[in-house]
């Protein structure tokens, strides 16, 4: 099995558009409305969006290729640009979405436990992440690898106000 995992530049911002814009689609277009997917979609995967998020020098975007093939995409955030108000001994694991003809190929753990040894390499103390209520799938892994709920956080998907969990996992 190859699988590189490889840092997203400015040169890929139209890749990382499609991409978060597909696996985004595919994971949560059953569960809410066609308007609501609409409006994040146009809202959250804009190329200005997408760039701002690059140009923070505490985001980083990663592609996941599986055979030579770009499968999924990973973004971790340190310092300020976690989505929530954390210490800097923390390190977010924002968005970790592999292409659904990839799913089932065990390339979630890789791009998890990447994100994992980034945070060690950083000397983060904790790894954290927000997940929806409702995807059980991705809670389930989350408990899996070790995380624990530690609070929750609205996100809001169009004009409805929904839950997430934020999962926390120490690493001393």
């Amino acid at each position: 099995m190859s699988v590189i995992i490889k840092e997203c530049t400015s040169n890929d911002l139209q890749k990382l558009q499609e991409l978060s814009i597909e696996t985004f689609n595919d994971t949560f277009k059953q569960q809410n409305s066609p308007e609501n997917m609409e409006d994040y979609l146009n809202k959250a995967f804009t190329l200005e969006k997408l760039n701002e998020e690059m140009s923070n020098k505490f985001s980083t975007f990663y592609f996941l290729f599986y055979e030579n093939k770009l499968a999924g995409y990973l973004k971790i955030n340190t310092e300020d640009a976690q989505s929530e108000t954390m210490d800097n001994d923390s390190l977010e694991i924002e968005r970790i979405y592999i292409k659904k003809n990839f799913q089932k190929h065990g390339l979630g753990k890789h791009l998890f436990n990447f994100a994992i040894n980034s945070a060690l390499d950083k000397n983060k103390h904790s790894v954290w992440l927000g997940v929806w209520e409702e995807n059980d799938n991705a809670i389930a892994f989350y408990q899996k690898m070790g995380f624990s709920q530690t609070g929750s956080h609205s996100f809001f998907m169009g004009d409805e106000k929904q839950t997430d969990i934020i999962m926390s996992k120490s690493l001393l």
